[in-house]
């Protein structure tokens, strides 16, 4: 009885793969017969867009870089922070301490991602030259990164926690948990984290998020 429940199963399934291929398929079929039945002028049209739409996406690019994105830099002190905020519309800033090992691990992470995603700034602020900020974000476990939308804090990393609770998260976990946030364009799969080798002692909390982003668990201060 079993092995016929799963072989049930297994032709549903293929027939729900098959289907999809099919519709995929169709989609290709029409936007091909569209392209076909289009005349020159159409075809010149259709190019002029694309053409357009990629000159604006490099004038954007070029904009983005004036205003130091594609690089993990630091902020000199708390009074940088809000001109560096008020700039650009998506900013994430890593409140560290030189003596937190886990903040040097957010560093490495953190420049590579600010090279991938050139639409949201990067920096850093050491905690112990911005007293009146952290105050004022409530900010209590170091490493915590803000991230700030339109010049607000909309929600805040805290620690590893969201990130499996292992220092040996890959880029790709801490991308993820930024584009939960839409704090960065991401493309991949935002219902669930990208797999983790499996290690003793990881494990993924679900984000949920309050009013000021900060209802989950956190790791302890200075880990």
């Amino acid at each position: 009885m079993a092995s016929q429940s799963m072989e049930i199963m297994a032709k549903a399934l293929e027939q729900q793969v098959l289907q999809s291929a099919r519709m995929v398929e169709e989609q290709l079929d029409a936007e091909l017969g569209k392209l076909e039945r289009m005349d020159d002028d159409e075809m010149e049209k259709l190019k002029e867009r694309r053409m357009e739409a990629l000159k604006k996406s490099q004038k954007q690019k070029q904009e983005w870089l004036g205003k130091g994105h594609g690089e993990y830099k630091e902020i000199p002190s708390e009074k940088d922070f809000f001109p560096e905020v008020k700039e650009s519309n998506r900013v994430v800033c890593h409140f560290y301490r030189d003596s937190t090992f886990r903040c040097k691990i957010l560093d490495k992470h953190l420049s590579v991602l600010a090279k991938k995603h050139l639409e949201t700034k990067f920096i850093k602020l050491n905690v112990d030259k911005a007293p009146f900020l952290t105050d004022r974000l409530r900010i209590k476990v170091i490493p915590t990164l803000a991230l700030v939308k339109d010049g607000k804090t909309k929600d805040y990393i805290v620690g590893f926690t969201d990130l499996g609770n292992t220092d040996e998260f890959p880029t790709e976990v801490l991308e993820w948990r930024m584009g939960c946030s839409d704090i960065i364009n991401y493309s991949g799969n935002l219902m669930e984290p990208p797999t983790l080798t499996q290690k003793s002692g990881s494990k993924f909390i679900k984000v949920e998020k309050t009013i000021r982003g900060r209802g989950h668990n956190s790791d302890s201060e200075d880990d």
